[in-house]
């Protein structure tokens, strides 16, 4: 097995779960598109984004400084 050194080009865009998805954006206007994109894609399979189960969560990340030389 291998894993992937993340480096600050990385970026975590989602995390899916068994009959979930978690969307992750830096900004409001990427968070509109990933979501317009996931609803076009599970309508075209019959399926829809329920939205008294959806759930925004706002965080603000602190800007960390690196240690690399």
């Amino acid at each position: 097995m291998s894993f992937s050194q993340w480096t600050a080009q990385n970026q975590l865009d989602d995390l899916d779960f068994a009959d979930d998805l978690a969307l992750l954006s830096r900004t409001h206007e990427q968070m509109q598109m990933k979501t317009a994109s996931v609803a076009a894609v599970t309508a075209s399979v019959g399926l829809n984004i329920h939205k008294g189960k959806t759930k925004v969560r706002k965080f603000k990340a602190e800007k960390q400084q690196s240690n690399h030389s």
